[in-house]
């Protein structure tokens, strides 16, 4: 592979156990780093090649979930499936008239709506 132009991003997303790590490459560092997103708590990781990667994401983990657990917390879990919107009151308005057109939750509505766009980005 082409060294990358400037502006470029190599990018992945790991999972392990419910948890999410997004992936870049630095290449002037020559090395992976990556953070863990779906948590409110900051999780990152790195390595210098896919094998060392998966493991520091892998270990990441385990070590974030002992630390919470010696400290007597609880680790915080990936997405609880809940999601707080602010939203302008007109666009509120519409969403609540499409919802009631369809005989839907407002909640049921939004969720079939990004659920819609989400799969058409995979």
């Amino acid at each position: 592979m082409n060294s990358l132009q400037p502006g470029e991003r190599l990018a992945a997303v790991l999972e392990y156990e419910g948890y999410l790590g997004t992936v870049d490459f630095d290449e002037d560092e020559d090395r992976f780093h990556g953070r863990v997103i779906n948590t409110r708590d900051v999780i990152t990781f790195v390595g210098r090649s896919v094998r060392e990667l998966r493991k520091a994401f892998r270990d990441s983990i385990t070590d974030y979930r002992s630390m919470c657990e010696e400290r007597g917390e609880a680790a915080d879990k990936p997405f609880s499936g809940k999601l707080l919107l602010r939203l302008p009151p007109d666009l509120h308005r519409e969403l609540a008239i499409n919802a009631a057109r369809e005989g839907k939750s407002l909640n049921a509505f939004i969720a079939q709506v990004l659920e819609a766009r989400a799969a058409a980005r995979v």
